[in-house]
């Protein structure tokens, strides 16, 4: 794909955290504006869309609440920095507290926002996504147009952007060796009693909702 109009919502301190390599882990579930409320993954290959108007630093581990400034809702940056691109490489629908507790070194959340989204919408499982994260060769600014609005994941930009000379945030290696500890921690998270769940991976995703 040489360039593309899809774009991933997510908060701007998320963004960061994988355009710097802090993080390969995003957990979602269905916002309002979603279709049926599901969060669904359409698109492998997306653009990182940052969003500011959310973002609430007590759902954030402390290096990275740190980072982020509250605004009034409804409030949005008149230009967007576009500035990387993704490949999902991964999409787990996951029920097991333990499997998704297990994934806490991994990805910039709370225990609080774990559990309130564990809480919401309880009979739909919490979408896990790992994502090799790619800049552009140059950040592109685009104006902000009210279509970009609502609480829901996905959008079209206006104009597509050029994904050519991209670089890898991580190298091949890097991103092999954490995205396989993922993996494992997902289908076999220590329990209670300190023993492992076993439970095989097939196709790079499964539901893990306990039996």
């Amino acid at each position: 794909m040489k360039s593309t109009t899809r774009a991933l919502k997510e908060w701007n301190v998320a963004v960061n955290a994988l355009e710097q390599g802090k993080t390969i882990v995003l957990l979602r579930k269905g916002g309002i504006s979603e279709q049926a409320g599901h969060f669904n993954v359409g698109d492998k290959q997306v653009l990182l869309y940052p969003t500011f108007e959310h973002q609430q630093p007590d759902l954030l581990k402390p290096e990275f609440a740190d980072r982020v400034k509250t605004v009034e809702s409804g409030w949005h940056p008149e230009v967007i920095k576009i500035g990387s691109w993704a490949e999902i490489t991964d999409v787990f629908l996951v029920a097991w507290e333990p499997a998704i507790t297990a994934l806490f070194p991994y990805h910039i959340w709370n225990d609080k926002f774990v559990g309130d989204r564990l809480k919401w919408k309880q009979n739909q499982p919490i979408s896990i996504l790992l994502l090799r994260t790619y800049r552009l060769a140059e950040t592109v600014e685009i104006p902000y147009i009210p279509e970009y609005g609502g609480c829901r994941s996905w959008i079209d930009l206006a104009n597509p952007i050029l994904l050519e000379e991209s670089k890898a945030v991580l190298s091949d290696r890097e991103y092999i060796e954490r995205s396989n500890a993922i993996r494992n921690l997902i289908a076999n998270p220590v329990n209670d009693s300190g023993s492992q769940r076993v439970t095989t991976l097939t196709d790079g995703s499964q539901d893990f909702s306990p039996d």
